[in-house]
């Protein structure tokens, strides 16, 4: 054999040599000198290596990771997340290459830093994130503009945020393993449709255009108007597709539109009860004409929003609210309360006490309904019998249509006092009037002060009213459920009224009363015994006695 072939084989033999004998001792082992996230795990058996990582590592992998997103802070566990370390995988990538060539001689001259290998639940991932941003998220407030009384109020716009979930996973997952943090979530800013600057333009424009003058509903050859005060009260505009836009609730306005608007003959008829030989019978119902409020709304928004100062009253057959059937079934069968109050003979206030009386009488409320009696009876107005007639207003008597009718709230208020339903809504009289029961009384003017009541009993209650020129009678009948009574107090914190003087044609004397706090207790009984007693504390202020000069 030639010499140089003889010394290229002692050479090839000898990296054999270097080559298989690392191999075969490394074989089954970590190479030496291996880390993983600052774990050693060198010339260990998988087993071994997978027992240190588990041990070494669990916990980084269980702490919590503090995440900060728009200045709140929040744990997030790993658990929760869907995140935790492999250790089998990252055992087998630390092996994986360590018999071949390049392997052996990295094993022998140098050294590798790994990371584990990360599982991650992906569902998990998401949905934790996705409640995250749920606390975080805020939709931008867009503009708001109402009223009070006939001037534009704005609730102006806000800017809304959102948290950026892609970025907040990718943040998480690499703070898994970390310190704990804390780690800042990225936020994006959200604009509202609507910039300020419009809203403000609006407000100073078009809403102020919009209630500038009536508004007439027609049907037919008939019309009927809704006052300045009556659109402001339901007029809004609001943030839609990119401008703001009209909104009106009719609610409030169609009852009266629709009495003046359909005749008297047309309209629906609920079924109600007459009073026959001291028992209740039922009037059958009858559908009618009536007035869509919500399409009502819509019409009116559409013409403000076009600047039309009309609207066509949307009229369509209507089912009796309450039908034959249904009265039948309501369990009006006696009378549950009866209240009496009584007021000097033939004054205009009179008028107006027997206009809402006959309104009012025969109405059914319905089981879990509440009654409104601005609802039902509407504004006071000429066209339907109410005249002019002394009311309180800022603290003196003036003139309005409608006036007196509080005489007939409070008359309602004892029978719902003494009927043991619900009150959702009263408001005393600012001055103690000596013709009403201290404590027991209510006020009423339209749109507000409303008084309303809910019948929280199962049965219906049948309002029946009746009058004389001295006295307004209310009653309710249904099915009775209580024996109820009244207590009151002494007066207390009682006031002396200050006298004052006063001129103009408008001026209206003042007699003259103190002003004090009362008490009045509810008390329910059932068979004789109490149930349970309810508080109502009334303050009057003093009314000045006030002398009208020339």
């Amino acid at each position: 054999m030639p010499k140089t072939l003889v010394i290229l084989a002692a050479v090839l033999g000898v990296a054999v040599l270097a080559y298989a004998v690392p191999a075969i001792m490394l074989a089954g082992e970590v190479p030496p000198d291996t880390k993983v996230a600052g774990v050693d795990i060198g010339g260990l058996s998988p087993e071994e290596a997978r027992s240190r990582l588990e041990r070494e590592l669990r916990p980084r992998a269980t702490r919590a990771i503090e995440v900060t997103a728009a200045g709140k802070k929040t744990r997030l566990e790993p658990v929760e997340l869907g995140l935790s370390v492999d250790v089998a995988a990252t055992v087998a990538a630390a092996m994986d290459g360590a018999s071949t060539p390049v392997g052996v001689v990295r094993s022998i001259f140098g050294s590798r830093e790994l990371q584990p290998v990360v599982k991650v639940d992906e569902q998990a991932l998401t949905e934790r994130i996705t409640a995250l941003a749920k606390t975080v998220d805020r939709k931008p407030k867009e503009g708001v503009i109402s009223y009070q009384g006939l001037e534009p109020r704005t609730a102006m716009p806000k800017k809304g945020l959102a948290l950026d979930r892609a970025a907040a996973a990718s943040a998480v997952r690499g703070a898994f393993l970390g310190d704990g943090g804390p780690v800042e979530l990225v936020t994006k800013t959200l604009p509202p449709a609507v910039p300020a600057k419009e809203v403000r333009e609006v407000a100073s424009t078009t809403a102020r255009t919009a209630v500038a003058a009536d508004f007439t509903v027609t049907s037919g050859a008939r019309e009927a108007a809704i006052t300045r005060a009556e659109l402001a009260a339901g007029l809004s505009f609001t943030g839609d597709g990119g401008t703001l836009k009209p909104v009106f609730d009719a609610k409030a306005v169609a009852p009266g539109l629709e009495k003046r608007l359909v005749e008297e003959g047309h309209l629906p008829r609920d079924a109600t009860f007459k009073i026959v030989s001291g028992r209740p019978k039922v009037v059958p119902a009858r559908d009618g004409k009536g007035i869509d409020d919500k399409e009502l709304g819509t019409a009116v928004a559409e013409a403000v929003a076009a600047g039309e100062r009309t609207a066509k009253a949307p009229v369509k057959v209507t089912p009796a609210r309450l039908t034959t059937e249904a009265a039948g079934k309501l369990g009006v069968k006696e009378r549950v309360s009866s209240y009496t109050s009584n007021h000097p003979c033939c004054a205009p206030r009179v008028t107006n006490i027997h206009t809402i009386a006959d309104i009012v009488d025969g109405h059914v409320v319905k089981p879990g309904e509440t009654f409104s009696l601005n609802g039902l009876v509407g504004k006071r107005d000429k066209a339907r019998g109410f005249v002019e007639a002394p009311m309180i207003l800022n603290g003196r008597f003036v003139d309005d249509v409608g006036g007196g009718v509080s005489q007939f709230a409070t008359t309602m208020f004892n029978a719902v006092f003494f009927g043991g339903f619900q009150d959702v809504q009263h408001m005393p009289h600012m001055y103690y009037i000596s013709r009403y029961p201290a404590g027991r009384e209510s006020t009423v003017s339209y749109p507000q002060p409303d008084f309303r009541w809910k019948n929280d009993s199962k049965y219906g209650v049948l309002i029946k009213t009746s009058y004389t020129s001295t006295s307004i009678t209310v009653q309710f009948w249904s099915t009775k459920r209580y024996e109820v009574e009244s207590q009151s107090s002494a007066r207390y914190n009682v006031k002396s009224f200050p006298t004052l003087k006063e001129s103009g044609p408008k001026c209206q004397p003042m007699s003259g009363v103190e002003g004090f706090t009362i008490d009045v207790w509810r008390i329910f009984k059932r068979d004789g015994k109490e149930l349970r007693r309810q508080k109502f504390t009334t303050v009057y202020q003093p009314e000045p006695k006030l002398t009208c000069t020339t």
